[in-house]
């Protein structure tokens, strides 16, 4: 089966937006072994609309359409699928009648103008759209069955998971049995984790994949068939092996979700001091539901006044070291901790950019400490010529797995290849 996804909207072909749907589509696919061939994206333009489904419908199978599906003058699926067959839009009785059912229920007036989302291809099978009021539908074209999905990213997901992926594995048979290990890892390059693996020879049935999101580089090993998903324990143990410390989570999105995942109902407590962070740590934390579980606090002490009376840094460290300094971040933490007497205590002090550092202390020089109730562990990282953004974030990341290391009884301060650090 070739698929191929046809994405629309003025806003994502101009950058206005990040083409998230896109993403999202592409990953959850993959993870069911099934894998894009091509994607494009086309912007509110009648002709170019008709032109992008006639042409791709004779090299796929399958072709994802997502957005277009609105009230507005601007949504011109319908339509321009119409064209692209030479056909008219009809209405759909059903959908109407959904339509108006839905207003009327949740005591609202309903514009002329949602009528518009009624009006289908001739030729089209509705498809459901439970959580909105955007229907989908499907339409044979040429070689290819297109599958025209809303735009609103809840309500994509919801359509991908409870009705695409049931029509293609009716329509086109039983994929072959895939599964799929994910490996997180922190403080390597690509080319050095790519070299690093090239040593293992690889099963028929598995391939290694990669995926930059930095401050992350996710290694996905592919097993495709009875046999090879049977080996990909083995496989999967070799990798780990071979990238030993690199490898910070299994199966988890982000350090942010693997922390959580160990301190939920752990018992543990957590607290926190950002400066340069500026609250990411916690932040991350907080989206998952649960975390006041573990978490005690999160301080955002900016200022030097702010760590003095908020966390009770004595002033002579600050004076004698300056606020980007092991010592600082030891008391910040300390400091924070103490609080509440939290079983752990993150802190991070540095210098983010782009403006702001010296000869002694450049921009991306970042402190990190961890306490603990039987002591401090401490580091002052070079980040340097990343963006100010990526230089809280991988500062975030390497407190997460100073805390995931201690919550393992492993060693907490660990050399990351591409992450050089200050001598004390």
């Amino acid at each position: 089966m070739k698929l191929e996804m046809i994405c629309t909207g003025e806003e994502v072909l101009s950058g206005q937006i990040v083409d998230t749907n896109a993403a999202w589509v592409a990953n959850t696919l993959m993870e069911l072994g099934i894998e894009m061939q091509h994607r494009v994206t086309v912007g509110d333009r009648m002709d170019d609309l008709v032109a992008a489904f006639q042409e791709r419908s004779k090299h796929a199978d399958v072709i994802i359409v997502n957005g277009g599906l609105g009230p507005t003058s601007d949504d011109m699926s319908a339509l321009a699928m119409a064209k692209a067959k030479g056909e008219e839009l009809v209405e759909n009785v059903q959908w109407r009648e959904h339509l108006e059912d839905w207003f009327t229920r949740n005591n609202r007036v309903m514009a002329k103008s949602n009528l518009k989302q009624a009006w289908l291809p001739a030729s089209a099978v509705m498809v459901d759209n439970p959580v909105g009021t955007a229907c989908g539908f499907r339409v044979k074209l040429n070689n290819a069955w297109l599958f025209f999905t809303p735009g609103v990213p809840f309500e994509l997901k919801h359509m991908i998971t409870e009705q695409f992926i049931p029509f293609i594995t009716e329509e086109f048979g039983v994929q072959e049995k895939s599964a799929l290990e994910k490996l997180l890892t922190i403080g390597h390059g690509e080319s050095s984790l790519a070299d690093t693996l090239s040593e293992i020879t690889l099963p028929a049935g598995i391939e290694l994949g990669y995926r930059s999101s930095m401050p992350h580089i996710e290694i996905k090993i592919f097993a495709r068939g009875d046999k090879a998903i049977r080996q990909l324990p083995d496989v999967t143990k070799q990798v780990k092996a071979l990238l030993g410390c690199a490898v910070v989570a299994e199966n988890r999105p982000t350090l942010a979700a693997e922390i959580h995942h160990r301190l939920y109902q752990s018992g543990f407590s957590l607290s926190v001091a950002e400066s340069c962070t500026g609250g990411m740590i916690t932040s991350q934390l907080i989206d998952f539901a649960g975390s006041s579980s573990y978490l005690h606090h999160g301080l955002v002490t900016y200022s030097n006044e702010s760590k003095v009376k908020v966390l009770g840094v004595n002033p002579q460290i600050l004076d004698d070291h300056g606020a980007v300094s092991i010592p600082t971040v030891e008391a910040m933490a300390q400091g924070v901790r103490g609080i509440l007497d939290s079983d752990f205590a993150l802190a991070t002090s540095g210098i983010a950019g782009p403006d702001g550092g010296s000869d002694d202390k450049p921009v991306g020089t970042v402190a990190i400490a961890l306490a603990t109730k039987h002591g401090v562990y401490s580091q002052m990282v070079k980040l340097p010529k990343r963006s100010r953004q990526l230089v809280r974030s991988m500062s975030t990341a390497i407190a997460y797995d100073m805390l995931r290391r201690a919550l393992l009884e492993e060693a907490v301060i660990v050399d990351y290849p591409s992450i050089p650090r200050f001598a004390k």
